[in-house]
């Protein structure tokens, strides 16, 4: 086995945390000349760090994503003759713990009561509870699940949407695609974590959100392409939606111009709602070296002949 290539903004924790977990492995960085990383026939780091490595001819045996998705390595003219698995069982913690603050700011009406104190006012208007609420992940695969389990210790009715209907884990009903329309008509919280392809762009929209009660929260962590941005918020500016919160966008860093950012009861983080872990990252992937080592699939396999 050769060297391992790092292709991470956080390559040297990675190397850190590799080097205590498992001894006698040798890596290499981009820097350390061509030469170098035509030794490494196995790389661990971002997609889109690795396509210029690809474009320039260098091929790994396989490729350890640190993202969920992978679409840079997608584009038609890069090469698919090696074996690529995605980042699973990282980010679902991180998310599932981003969702949740949203969820419970809401119902505890920390916005409004930050509010009240800066007027001095003192109204003791009652908060809610996620008792009882329904709430639709759009998107419920790995990370889905994770938020699934992390909420249902609050009594959250779960519902999933999923390319195969199918059961899963908590959840009272998983749905095709086709069903979104109707469900998001009957969810408190519609939670998208879809990926970016071509099905999904597009998908919120004016009609998507009309169906939607006024009192619904939108949350999306999937892809920025899955929204229109106008339509959003009209929406919102019509009360036709309680609040959104976004840390996916179109376009990042969001531009100033941009309307989101004076659009009432919408709130936007700068992308950071599942930061890489490296503790989890690294175990994950020594679990995938050994099935490497022994030829078996790899935990996140990919097959590049779907999108996702």
């Amino acid at each position: 086995m050769g060297a391992i290539l790092l292709l991470e903004s956080r390559a040297e924790e990675l190397r850190a945390l590799l080097s205590t977990k498992a001894s006698g492995l040798a890596y290499c960085l981009p820097d350390d000349g061509e030469d170098a990383v035509a030794r490494c026939d196995i790389w661990l780091g971002e997609p889109d760090r690795a396509v210029s490595l690809l474009t320039a001819g260098h091929r790994p045996a396989w490729l350890q994503s640190t993202w969920a998705g992978f679409k840079p390595l997608l584009a038609a003219d890069l090469p698919q003759d090696y074996r690529l698995s995605r980042a699973v069982g990282v980010f679902g913690q991180p998310i599932a713990q981003y969702i949740l603050a949203h969820l419970l700011a809401h119902e505890q009406r920390l916005f409004a009561l930050q509010a009240q104190q800066q007027r001095q006012e003192w109204d003791r208007h009652l908060s809610g509870l996620l008792t009882g609420k329904t709430l639709l992940i759009v998107g419920a695969g790995d990370i889905g699940g994770e938020v699934a389990a992390m909420l249902r210790s609050f009594g959250v009715t779960l519902h999933g949407i999923v390319n195969t209907p199918r059961a899963l884990p908590g959840f009272a009903r998983v749905s095709g695609i086709d069903a979104l329309a109707h469900d998001v008509a009957q969810a408190d919280y519609v939670v998208n974590l879809l990926p970016d392809t071509p099905k999904t762009q597009n998908l919120y929209n004016a009609d998507l959100f009309a169906c939607m009660k006024s009192s619904t929260v939108f949350i999306n962590v999937g892809r920025g392409s899955s929204v229109v941005d106008d339509d959003l918020v009209a929406a919102l500016r019509a009360g036709k939606l309680a609040r959104a919160v976004l840390d996916v966008f179109r376009q990042e860093p969001l531009p100033p111009e941009h309307p989101f950012w004076l659009t009432p009861q919408l709130t936007l983080t700068p992308h950071i709602a599942g930061p890489m872990v490296p503790a989890l990252m690294a175990d994950l992937f020594l679990d995938n070296l050994q099935r490497y080592s022994q030829g078996v699939a790899l935990r996140g396999e990919v097959d590049f002949s779907r999108e996702y």
